[in-house]
């Protein structure tokens, strides 16, 4: 059985439009999931960081020969925000706290 002509261009045209489109949503797909990929590094590296940060912190806790609340309260900011586990820029500042905590801990100990 054959089309009708009148029909045929609008088979094309359709053919075209669904062609068009899966060749946009694959070129956005392929220009966005590295950026998605990277993000996610980004974010699991700085976490880590954080974590590292804060166990060191806790180390230095743990060797101090006495109570300094200035840092206990630092290392509990950074705990706080490390257990509601935010993005890169909660990961920075709970590093941020966590070390500024150990250099604390650190000049009470003399090292």
């Amino acid at each position: 059985m054959r089309i009708p002509v009148q029909n045929r261009p609008v088979a094309a045209w359709t053919f075209w439009l669904i062609g068009s489109v899966v060749l946009v949503g694959a070129g956005f797909g392929s220009a966005y999931l590295p950026r998605l990929r990277s993000r996610q590094y980004a974010r699991q590296a700085a976490w880590s960081a954080a974590q590292a940060a804060i166990e060191s912190a806790s180390v230095s806790r743990d060797a101090a020969p006495g109570p300094l609340v200035e840092a206990e309260q630092l290392l509990a900011r950074a705990e706080s925000i490390a257990a509601t586990r935010g993005g890169t820029a909660a990961a920075r500042t709970a590093a941020g706290y966590a070390e500024q905590a150990d250099r604390l801990w650190r000049a009470a100990t003399g090292g």
